[in-house]
């Protein structure tokens, strides 16, 4: 299903947020990973954008959501791992991510962005009538106005380095 314009600004920054994730990954299985600067990677996606597109998920679309049941179990599931996340991100301001928990949280974090957009965005699609789907997606535009929702160029710390032949 096509994703609705009123979801669309959630779907670009959800698409950053997955590069991030990816881009763990990878790092981590090339061998070539720095936790400090993955940590510091973290804190400022969270700050970026992260931190204010929860909020504004909580604040305008998960309430609309939760008024439908079939979407009430899938809106609670994904308010805990909110807060899951911002443990993560806690944790990576204060500098006690490992390698593993940088790698967990990439995955939650992914799985996270996954539910979102294939159940609670389908969801919302199918039993929103158009003007709560037009009116929700105009709050979330005025809220996330000024975050940029186009995906970050890696940081020179963080981009891929080729492998050094043994």
């Amino acid at each position: 299903m096509l994703r609705d314009k009123n979801l669309v600004p959630l779907s670009h920054q959800h698409h950053d947020a997955l590069f991030l994730c990816v881009r763990i990954e990878r790092a981590h299985a090339a061998g070539d990973f720095d936790v400090p600067v993955w940590q510091s990677e973290v804190r400022h996606k969270f700050e970026e954008s992260i931190c204010e597109h929860f909020q504004a998920e909580e604040k305008f679309l998960f309430p609309e959501a939760a008024r439908y049941p079939e979407l009430q179990t899938v809106v609670r599931d994904l308010l805990r791992e909110h807060d899951t996340l911002r443990g993560y991100f806690s944790r990576a301001v204060a500098g006690t991510l490992d390698a593993e928990a940088l790698l967990s949280f990439a995955e939650k974090l992914s799985e996270h962005i996954r539910k979102e957009e294939r159940e609670l965005f389908e969801g919302c699609q199918q039993v929103m009538p158009a003007e709560q789907l037009a009116r929700v997606g105009a709050e979330l535009d005025q809220a996330l106005k000024h975050r940029p929702d186009a995906c970050s160029v890696p940081s020179p710390e963080t981009r891929l380095r080729p492998q050094k032949k043994k």
